[in-house]
């Protein structure tokens, strides 16, 4: 059972939690919140406009407010934009059990948002975690989701090595944060008595405008016995983020604590035994990829957005955001705005 069960069903007030008058105030109309059943106990969204469903899904360690600047824009262009709260963050359910939080559980989630909605189909947008959300979606669901877009990280087919392997080579004589996040308790003890301090030096690690210097300690490894804040830029936030934005996301995890997101990469090696019957599948769907030129997950994975004509043979375009670092939509929301709804614009009815 979910440790904080769901209420009765159904939408709640416009004016409910969580909704910050920065972000409810719009040309278009208002913002309103949801908590519908699923799979996880309840669902926390966020919904604006009317037309096609479009599922936006955030990353670590974020919210659906990542998704502020989409809303308006997609419900403007005649979309209906819905952005969640994933399992284990804000005002959705955070189930005990660590198992709880593989990857066909969260798909299950989206497919039960979509049919809560009373929609048939949806377009599953991501980011960060949330890209490997919706592409998953796409590619197990695809009776449910239509077409798939990724931002920040690219789409690599299920297989290949056990992922913990794989990231414990990462490292060498230091730790790979998904490794550093996989031990459960190590890095809640890390975040959890300074949470808005934290989130700061982590949006700021990954932004384009205040990241790390070339040449300086890289944000993504741990020393042997350290932590990931040492390596933390301690200047200005990033353009993007508001004083507002952080006490926002930060009252968010201080509420909730950090366990729920951070045991989406305490399943990583059972999401690759779940979805081994998919090794090296594509997603056939009309696809789309945006990513910041500064986003370590490009170098990472630039294997796999070379593979795109194989992975990904239903792609109708592919971004490279020059001076974006990892937080697309919202270090650049105007572009990433004007692609997305062209993009929804050349998807086939």
């Amino acid at each position: 059972m979910p440790e904080n069960p769901a209420p009765a069903p159904g939408p709640a007030t416009d004016a409910a939690p969580g909704l910050t008058p920065a972000a409810t105030a719009n040309p278009t109309s208002t913002l309103t919140p949801h908590l519908l059943p699923t799979p996880a106990g309840r669902t926390h969204l966020v919904e604006q406009g009317r037309g096609p469903l479009v599922l936006l899904v955030h990353g670590f360690p974020e919210s659906w407010y990542s998704w502020r600047h989409q809303l308006p824009a997609l419900a403007a262009a005649g979309y209906r934009a819905v952005a969640l709260d994933v399992r284990g963050y804000g005002r959705s359910s955070r189930p005990a059990a660590v198992e709880a939080y593989r990857m066909l559980d969260l798909v299950e989630d989206n497919v039960a948002v979509v049919q809560a909605l009373g929609e048939e189909s949806a377009v599953v947008v991501g980011h960060d975690w949330g890209a490997t959300i919706a592409a998953t979606s796409a590619l197990t669901r695809p009776d449910v989701f239509r077409a798939v877009g990724l931002l920040g990280v690219p789409y690599s087919p299920p297989g290949g090595p056990r992922p913990s392997e794989v990231f414990a080579r990462m490292g060498g004589d230091e730790e790979f944060y998904v490794s550093y996040f996989q031990r459960p308790g190590r890095a809640e003890a890390e975040i959890e008595p300074d949470v808005r301090g934290w989130l700061a030096g982590f949006y700021a690690a990954l932004s384009a405008d205040t990241m790390p210097a070339p040449g300086a300690p890289d944000p993504h490894f741990v020393s042997r016995g350290g932590t990931l804040r040492e390596r933390f830029p301690t200047g200005p936030l990033p353009a993007w983020l508001g004083e507002d934005d952080l006490g926002f996301l930060a009252g968010e995890f201080e509420r909730t604590g950090m366990t729920g997101a951070l045991n989406r990469y305490r399943n990583m090696d059972r999401d690759w035994a779940d979805l081994a019957a998919h090794a090296g599948a594509p997603i056939t769907q009309p696809s789309l990829f945006v990513g910041g030129a500064l986003d370590a997950s490009l170098a990472w994975l630039a294997d796999a957005v070379k593979a795109y004509p194989e992975t990904l043979p239903g792609l109708l375009g592919s971004h490279i955001l020059d001076g974006c670092g990892h937080f697309v939509q919202q270090e650049r929301p105007e572009e990433t705005n004007r692609i997305l709804v062209d993009w929804l614009a050349a998807l086939p009815d």
